[in-house]
């Protein structure tokens, strides 16, 4: 059974979907950019099925969540997980991103390490960047103007590893939380957020990923010895959770029961 469960925040209302038994440790789950709290499903239900509660995380302009009316900073988008975890009771949780959803919860991690028990990312980005061609087509992922086949290989070129079908994310893109998260991302120092303010920290990486190159995560594995796992996922891009949703589940059950 699950619960979506609506928040006011500054200047809107945020959406999460709750899952899992009430006396479980929490894993708060946050998209990539602009997409929503539904690519979590199977890893969601993987992570009830393995004894935890899950909050899946609809961001400003995304899903259930309403557009913001006052400008949008990477602090802002921090406090609105921070409203959720308080409205819901949390005072520890496992924090998860997926891509742009990364950089939020290890900026979360930085600014509250008093909140955060571990953080993982999928897809982790940030240092070393993606190339011109990839990045051009996640713009293009969000033109829902353009022909469904030239939509799809938009996505495939930014998103999946060659072979993969990129149908399964043809919906699922708002354009407003795109451009207001888009815009977040440039204003932080990337030494304010790179680290996770030292938090125990699984990063699981696609080595065919374009967007986000697998030399972040070894980056992150070298630079925090002691403190992060790197799994790299072969045939994975940057969409990872669709791509290779068992691998991922597995990586991710693995890390977090040894750190209940």
């Amino acid at each position: 059974m699950s619960e979506s469960v609506d928040v006011e925040v500054p200047g809107g209302s945020v959406t999460a979907v709750v899952a899992g038994g009430q006396s479980s440790e929490v894993v708060l789950m946050h998209p990539s950019l602009g997409r929503w709290a539904r690519d979590f499903d199977h890893l969601g239900a993987a992570l009830v099925g393995a004894g935890f509660r899950t909050i899946a995380f609809d961001p400003r302009g995304v899903g259930g969540s309403t557009p913001s009316s006052i400008d949008v900073d990477m602090r802002l988008l921090v406090d609105d997980v921070v409203a959720v975890l308080r409205t819901l009771g949390v005072g520890h949780v496992h924090l998860l991103g997926h891509a742009f959803g990364n950089r939020v919860v290890r900026s979360l991690a930085a600014l509250h390490p008093e909140l955060v028990t571990t953080v993982t990312l999928v897809g982790a980005g940030g240092r070393v960047p993606g190339d011109d061609q990839a990045r051009e087509a996640l713009t293009r992922c969000f033109d829902m103007t353009q022909p469904t086949p030239v939509r799809l290989d938009a996505i495939a070129t930014a998103f999946f590893a060659t072979g993969n079908d990129p149908s399964v994310w043809l919906d699922g893109w708002f354009l407003d939380a795109y451009r207001t998260q888009g815009a977040a991302a440039l204003g932080p120092p990337i030494e304010n957020w790179w680290d996770a303010g030292g938090a125990p920290m699984l990063v699981v990486q696609g080595r065919q990923d374009r967007v986000a190159p697998p030399a972040n995560g070894r980056a992150l594995a070298a630079e925090r010895p002691g403190h992060t796992e790197l799994v790299e996922i072969d045939g994975a891009g940057h969409a990872l959770l669709p791509e290779r949703p068992d691998a991922v589940a597995s990586a991710v059950i693995d890390f977090l029961q040894r750190h209940r």
